[in-house]
This record gives structure tokens, C-alpha cells and sequence, in this order.
């Protein structure tokens, strides 16, 4: 999709998603130089949310709090096992798997957050450590080349600090609260 194409659809829509604001920042950040459209398309978008004929949708309103404790299940598991291997491994990978197989919990407060995190303490951390050891267990089965693949994110490092690092940013505003 072109920025013209992003920037057309979202004056039509009335607003902003993330994923249109992500696709037009990966565009600038991966070409060498735009075009006298591109540079017009994004001065109609700039023109278009100063003048609140667009709205820039908020990026999260709320959290999923499995994440976070799959996130840390996985880091502490993960640290154990390479301690006996040699094998890289994809936290992020890890973790996706797992969640994909555990009940979200969704919360929209600090309060809301404490709940959830609490009920899966009580409730779900049995499930939540075996899903991760299955987790790692497929990962160390799977055949596929950890190189060949694309990431989600813009950084294609597969190091396992810089996941982690990564990871935890992403985390670090909710760690500050606590």
C-alpha cells in the first residue's frame, strides 16, 4: 500500500489506525527518497489531523495481562534451558505459541490489572508453566531456520538479548507502576 493510498482511505474513514500510521513509517524509513506526491499526501495527512478532519486512533487502551506473565515465565525458562544449549531461541516465538494456547485477560485499569494478574496467580499458573515448557519444547523440535524468517517488528536481530531488551521496553512502563 502507497502513503497516498493510506492517506486517501483514512480521509475517508475519519481517522488514523496504528497499523496505517506503522505502514506509513515503515514506507519513510525503508525508501531512500519519496516522491512530490508521497511528500503532498503526507502534508494533506498533517493538514487533515491538525484540522481534526482526521483523528488519530489511540494505539492501546488496555492490556492483555497473560502477556506479561507468559513474557516472564518465558524469560526465566528460557535463561534455564540455554544454560545446557546451544540452540537459539525466539522468545517472542515462544511466548506467541504459548499465549495461543492460554485465556486472555484483558483489563482496562490499574485496578483491573492487579485482578487479573492475581486471579491467574491463583487460578491459572499451573496452565500458564506448562503451556511455556511446551512451548520451548516445540521450539527446540521445530526444524525451521530461525534466519529465514521475518519479524514482525522493523529489527530482524534474532539474538535473544536483543529480544529480551526489546521485550521488556515494551513492558518497562507498566514494571515503573508496580
Amino acid at each position: 500500500m502507497t502513503i497516498q493510498n493510506i492517506v486517501n482511505q483514512a480521509l475517508k474513514e475519519g481517522y488514523l489506525t496504528p497499523v496505517m500510521e506503522a505502514e506509513i513509517s515503515r514506507i519513510c524509513e525503508t525508501e531512500t527518497e519519496l516522491s512530490s506526491e508521497e511528500y503532498n499526501a503526507l502534508d494533506d495527512l498533517m493538514s487533515a489531523l491538525i484540522n481534526g478532519d482526521i483523528v488519530a486512533s489511540h494505539r492501546k487502551q488496555f492490556i492483555n495481562v497473560m502477556e506479561e506473565l507468559v513474557l516472564s515465565k518465558t524469560l526465566t525458562l528460557v535463561a534455564e534451558v540455554e544454560m545446557t544449549s546451544n540452540q537459539p531461541f525466539d522468545v517472542g516465538d515462544i511466548a506467541a505459541y504459548a499465549l495461543n494456547r492460554l485465556p486472555p485477560l484483558y483489563a482496562t485499569t490499574e485496578e483491573g490489572a492487579n485482578y487479573q494478574k492475581q486471579r491467574a496467580k491463583n487460578e491459572l499458573q499451573g496452565l500458564i508453566d506448562q503451556q511455556v515448557r511446551d512451548a520451548i519444547n516445540h521450539h527446540m523440535a521445530s526444524d525451521r531456520d530461525l534466519a529465514d524468517r521475518q519479524a514482525l517488528a522493523t529489527n530482524t536481530s534474532n539474538g535473544v538479548v536483543n529480544q529480551i531488551s526489546n521485550l521488556l521496553q515494551t513492558y518497562a512502563q507498566q514494571y515503573e507502576n508496580e
